[in-house]
């Protein structure tokens, strides 16, 4: 993981590239579908405003972040998706403010957290470094998403090196998703970084099972993005294939994600 410092600098940097993209649009533009099943431009927005007021809530008030957690439970399928839906209705000027300002407090209030300490979630707690990283990758996520309605490509950065790190540790909880036993051996990633020089290298170097393949395609196959077939990836060993057919780099079911462009 990188450096306390430099990750939320990257986190920063990773949301301020999405407010530039989104900041510009008319009300029309805001109201565009996204590939996400329902939603727009603005639900893309709103529940990254929802999760990030919801992450400060944990950071700074574990107490009152309980009871939203007691509240969730009573309607876990669709808790997140009504956050989405009621930031959505708000108008965009309101919606971007409120974006904009709770990712600032929330990096401020991971970057004062003592090292080793636990943040509550809706999941198992974790550090400030791993929740940033979190976010860091729901931002990228839903950037893509935003992009795509909007015709827009966006360069892949070397930010990418946190969603591929968090796309390696999550495996065996993909496993897990899918009701499947985790391989006890751990797997080798090596992963070509944007610039096309650097390898960014996970596992044991003498494991037999192996992935490998450029870190945009892993980390677009991680958010269920693209689907297996349109990347470049390559599996050596059953395990690690089968890895390539459930990888998730978050937490929760995996939903429909994208079907092949062949």
């Amino acid at each position: 993981m990188a450096e306390p410092n430099a990750l939320l600098d990257d986190l920063r940097a990773e949301g301020a590239e999405l407010e530039t993209l989104v900041r510009p649009l008319t009300a029309a533009q805001w109201a565009t579908p996204t590939p996400a099943a329902g939603w727009t431009v603005a639900h893309q927005i709103a529940h990254l405003a929802w999760t990030d007021a919801q992450s400060l809530l944990a950071a700074t008030d574990p107490e009152g972040f309980a009871k939203v957690v007691e509240e969730a439970v009573t309607r876990f399928d669709t808790f997140v998706d009504e956050g989405a839906e009621a930031g959505a209705q708000d108008d965009p000027a309101i919606l971007l403010d409120r974006w904009a300002k709770g990712r600032v407090a929330l990096a401020d209030a991971l970057a004062a957290k003592p090292k080793g300490e636990r943040i509550p979630w809706f999941g198992p707690p974790m550090s400030a470094a791993s929740m940033a990283t979190a976010r860091l990758m729901e931002t990228w996520a839903h950037a893509l998403d935003v992009a795509d309605a909007l015709g827009v490509r966006r360069e892949p950065t070397a930010r990418l090196r946190h969603v591929a790190w968090i796309g390696v540790r999550a495996r065996d909880n993909a496993y897990a998703t899918h009701g499947l036993t985790p391989p006890a051996e751990q797997f080798r990633v090596e992963l070509t970084a944007p610039d096309g020089d650097e390898v960014w290298a996970y596992g044991p170097e003498g494991a037999p099972q192996r992935v490998t393949g450029s870190a945009l395609d892993f980390c677009l196959l991680a958010v269920r993005r693209v689907h297996r077939d349109d990347t470049g990836l390559t599996a050596e060993g059953a395990d690690a294939d089968r890895w390539l057919d459930i990888v998730q780099a978050f937490v929760g079911p995996p939903g429909a994600g994208r079907e092949s462009a062949r």
